[in-house]
């Protein structure tokens, strides 16, 4: 009889390539035109990026420099939660990106419904942060990879330990 195959659908962020995006988009912001003498920054705080700006017009263009850095190490855009823009001290605004590490519960619940619902023989089940799925034919779960990556889900997923 053979064994079930499986695979892990996680939702991870790389910290490492977030703070080399970070710092790529700090240096471009220091040399751009645009942004001298302005009181704009990037900071990296634990599980979220702070971004502080003049007003909201040069903050959403440090949104875009961010964002154009965040894209080309890798990190989906979906794998950030921005806050409310609030007053800084100085005159300037800030506001929070924060990283979104797991699958929450909402989105574990959309996920599972959606496996059950392809008609697949495969087993879904949510381990903590993440789902496991399980099943005896490999086609079954090349499809289930290829459903979840077409659903329009709020976070960025990941399969991992395809086994």
């Amino acid at each position: 009889m053979a064994k079930d195959s499986s695979f892990d659908i996680v939702s991870q962020v790389d910290t490492a390539e977030v703070t080399n995006a970070v710092t790529m988009a700090t240096k471009e912001i220091q040399n751009r035109y645009d942004f001298k003498g302005s009181k704009s920054s990037l900071a990296l705080e634990k599980e979220e990026i702070v971004l502080v700006s003049d007003d909201e017009y040069k903050l959403e263009q440090l949104k875009d420099v961010l964002v154009s850095k965040l894209i080309k190490r890798g990190i989906s855009v979906k794998s950030l939660d921005y806050g409310k823009i609030e007053n800084a001290s100085g005159g300037t605004v800030r506001q929070r990106a924060k990283l979104i590490q797991g699958i929450d519960k909402e989105t574990a619940k959309k996920i599972t419904a959606l496996i059950k619902n392809s008609g697949l023989k495969v087993k879904s089940q949510v381990q903590d942060d993440q789902i496991r799925v399980t099943g005896k034919n490999r086609d079954d779960l090349q499809a289930v990879i290829a459903a979840v990556k077409e659903a329009d889900l709020t976070i960025d997923v990941q399969f991992i330990n395809y086994r």
